[in-house]
């Protein structure tokens, strides 16, 4: 007996269901590997502390803001990614293209040099962006006489 409809020539067909599977299991990649880019910041910056800091709501914040991580080696990341001048630049100049103006926020380690946080100021601007803030801690955490946040 065959399973399946017959065609117009009393002939058993089947559906081939491998390429639903394929796509079933593209969507699931595909939603694995985008489910974890809410914002995951980099638990080894320790940013700077601004007791006279203005507080800012990060649900306020614009949903376009590119956040720029930079730790005390001076090691540029995006997203958990780490990435170095030139691959930034090209980023920022194809996202300005692709949007327009964008606000960035730059989280960089109260360790990391001046220069370091420079550059990326740098090549932001460079791209035409000008409306950047950085982050800061408005009070520490204190864990075993040892700063945390």
């Amino acid at each position: 007996m065959a399973f399946g409809k017959r065609n117009s020539h009393g002939q058993g067909c089947e559906i081939d269901m491998t390429p639903m599977i394929d796509v079933v299991f593209q969507l699931i990649i595909f939603f694995i590997v985008t489910i974890n880019l809410e914002q995951n910041y980099n638990e080894d910056i320790h940013l700077e502390d601004a007791p006279h800091a203005r507080i800012i709501n990060t649900q306020d914040e614009d949903p376009r803001t590119l956040i720029i991580e930079v730790d005390k080696r001076g090691w540029i990341s995006l997203h958990g990614a780490v990435v170095n001048k030139s691959q930034l630049a090209q980023i920022i100049r194809r996202r300005f293209n692709a949007m327009g103006e964008y606000p960035v926020l730059i989280r960089g380690d109260y360790r990391t040099k001046h220069r370091d946080i420079r550059g990326v100021m740098d090549t932001c601007s460079g791209a035409g962006l000008w409306k950047i803030t950085f982050a800061a801690i408005k009070e520490h955490k204190v864990e075993n006489g040892r700063r945390r946040g």
